[in-house]
């Protein structure tokens, strides 16, 4: 029988839930308030580390907001797209498809082109430097109005030879997916991916809401499904698949502990998995963190992991390369386990 790995990071996979302001490190976040003039109201980084101690989802957004004052040229958005890269390339990941909050930015004076240029320096050549094929999508914060989601899209149009498709984001309760259809509708016309959060605090009829009204191809989070036993076997059915972060879910009190969340069930069922880290400097780890944690504690089968990691890159918006998604689904079979 063989001996309990020591990491899975190296697993080849594709990373599909990944907000990219969401891994700024704390070291990092003083070195921007530095360069920019910026005071930040903790002492030191163990101090703001002690922050991330969260309730739930609304007291982590409240800090995420905060942070985001370090974040002014294009070159903290450069220096902070490089420095997920080189953390998520060291764990495997091969392709990162990432979500960004305008929205969070305009509302402090930062121009869309600030952040979709500062962010490109590093992504038009995360290839080259990485190893890591990229893409981006603009997440709407749902918290706000559905007038300002559209001034947001119009906002982006010239930067959409950048931006693959658009998401849904920030606190769920209370704003369901229908409040942003006619937003949905406008990228749809405009050829753009379609994507939301649904059913990590909000109800499985969020998820059912996505689908139907925003027309999304793929469910972030999605883990409340598991209440609705015809919404499973629908989502099976079409092959929606879901991003799940496993860490987040924990950090953010959505299941008690690692070893109740559905993960195992949910493949049991055969639904569309993948792992994920959601806001990894916050939930403490990236993907392969990830995936190391849902197999140390889950007990998931070699077969299990690559199922996930062959997900990911299935679930992946690689339909332009599809060379390129098929070379890294031969690395995934190809990889021997320690």
């Amino acid at each position: 029988m063989k001996e309990p790995y020591d990491s899975l990071m190296p697993l080849p996979k594709a990373e599909l839930h990944l907000h990219i302001e969401g891994t700024l490190e704390p070291e990092l976040a003083f070195e921007l308030a530095a360069r920019n003039g910026v005071k930040l109201p903790y002492e030191d980084t163990d101090a703001l580390r002690e922050a991330y101690r969260f309730a739930d989802l609304q007291s982590f957004l409240n800090l995420y907001y905060e942070l985001m004052a370090v974040l002014r040229t294009e070159q903290d958005f450069a220096d902070l797209a490089d420095a997920y890269l080189a953390r998520a390339a060291a764990q495997g990941v091969r392709h990162a498809e990432i979500f960004f909050d305008p929205q969070a930015h305009l509302a402090r004076g930062v121009e869309m082109g600030t952040v979709v240029e500062g962010l490109w320096r590093s992504l038009g050549r995360s290839v080259q430097r990485h190893g890591v094929s990229t893409q981006l999508i603009l997440c709407f914060l749902r918290d706000e109005s559905a007038e300002s989601a559209l001034a947001t899209l119009d906002a982006a149009r010239p930067y959409l030879d950048r931006i693959v498709g658009i998401g849904l984001d920030s606190a769920e309760i209370g704003h369901p997916p229908a409040k942003f259809r006619e937003v949905y509708e406008a990228a749809a016309a405009l050829g753009l991916r379609r994507v939301a959060h649904a059913g990590e605090e909000g109800p499985p009829q969020y998820i059912t809401e996505a689908l139907d009204a925003l027309g999304v191809e793929r469910v972030d989070h999605g883990l409340r499904c598991m209440e609705d036993a015809a919404l499973v076997e629908r989502l099976v059915r079409d092959r929606i698949p879901l991003t799940l972060c496993p860490l987040s879910n924990v950090r953010l009190r959505t299941v008690d502990t690692l070893a109740d969340h559905p993960l195992p069930a949910m493949l049991d069922a055969g639904l569309v998995c993948t792992v994920n880290s959601d806001d990894p400097a916050y939930f403490g780890g990236y993907a392969g963190d990830n995936f190391d944690a849902v197999h140390r504690t889950l007990g998931l089968s070699e077969d299990r992991l690559r199922e996930l990691a062959r997900n990911s890159f299935l679930a992946s918006f690689l339909e332009h390369d599809e060379e390129r998604r098929q070379r890294y689904l031969a690395e995934v079979e190809a990889y021997e386990f320690p």
